[in-house]
């Protein structure tokens, strides 16, 4: 078929897109991917019996926090104008089944309600419901006589965590601990004790990676073996969609892809899929190993930060778990 005579074929010079590249204005007024502090979220932890904030050795620039340190740290994030909170609780007390995670005065319930208070109109506070800060075995879940994490007595554990965190007034329940049927059993139990409102995060796609390392510092963490029995296979992308599609069926408000910088291409497949919102966390590891190397003078730590958080939206996360949300969010309003 010939061209239309009024339709000239371009001349290769005129295929030029540095054109859109020239100057910083341009740049920023045709970039395809934007990022906004409204996307971020903030981890927390909160630790029993801190008279002060302590840092953790790994993590440069992030705190377990003293209640006061907590409340100021609370009052930072709501300045900045990020998204929300994600909190965990770090107990001075373990056993067994995590007993501390039901007791609506336990660290993270406490916590919960200091955060509403503070932050409640400004910030969704949401909650880590998972067992592994709380049981002296460090599992995410209750253990058989074998030593294996059983999966329907620890379905039995999230739905009370569940109801003593909404009654603290968590607005999302963030489920990480990949048990199969925890989606379901919570949302039951929230939707019988008339807690209807009470959001459910899914981690739906949490793989074993070896990038918790410092998390497990950050809570203290009494873990010993490994979670690949209930977590992901790093191999694994199909029966990542596969958790997806069963989370959103269970009933699922957000779901979750964690971490995030090793498995972006599981993020983009979530988000090409999901009929919810997508969210993706980026992981203690992928935190520390940016400061560790900027700390060396090895990259540029701004813009290093700037472009992980940004691969990230640009995967398809809608919004995004950083432990540089402050930061990121003050550079974001202040450009």
């Amino acid at each position: 078929m010939s061209r239309s005579h009024d339709t000239p074929a371009p001349r290769p010079s005129a295929f030029r897109p540095r054109r859109l590249r020239t100057t910083p204005a341009m740049r920023r007024l045709t970039a395809q991917t934007r990022l906004h502090p409204e996307d971020l979220v903030l981890p927390m932890f909160v630790r029993e019996g801190l008279e002060e904030s302590v840092p953790i050795a790994s993590m440069p620039g992030v705190h377990q926090h003293s209640l006061d340190g907590f409340r100021s740290a609370l009052a930072d994030a709501a300045e900045a104008g990020i998204g929300g909170v994600m909190l965990f609780g770090v107990p001075e007390k373990r056993d067994a089944v995590g007993s501390q995670a039901t007791d609506p005065d336990g660290i993270l319930n406490l916590a919960t309600r200091i955060a509403v208070e503070e932050v409640g109109d400004e910030l969704v506070v949401q909650t880590d419901l998972c067992l592994d800060e709380f049981t002296d075995h460090g599992h995410c879940g209750v253990l058989a006589d074998d030593g294996s994490v059983d999966n329907d007595a620890t379905l039995e554990r999230y739905a009370e965590m569940a109801l003593v965190q909404a009654e603290a007034g968590s607005a999302l329940l963030g489920l990480s601990g990949m048990m199969d049927g925890q989606v379901g059993v919570v949302r039951d139990a929230l939707e019988k004790a008339g807690h209807t409102s009470t959001a459910v995060l899914a981690y739906a796609a949490k793989y074993a990676s070896s990038f918790y390392g410092p998390f497990r510092e950050a809570v203290d963490s009494q873990l010993s073996g490994d979670r690949r029995s209930y977590q992901m296979d790093n191999a694994n992308s199909r029966e990542a969609l596969l958790e997806v599609e069963l989370d959103i069926a269970e009933g699922a408000d957000v779901v979750m892809v964690k971490p995030a910088g090793s498995y972006l291409d599981i993020l983009a497949a979530v988000a090409a899929r999901s009929t919810v919102p997508v969210w993706a966390y980026q992981v203690s590891g992928e935190y520390a190993m940016i400061e560790a190397a900027a700390a060396n003078g090895w990259i540029d730590r701004e813009r290093a930060i700037d472009e992980s958080v940004l691969a990230i939206k640009r995967a398809g996360a809608d919004a995004i778990l950083t432990y540089w949300a402050v930061e990121l969010a003050d550079r974001l309003t202040s450009r």
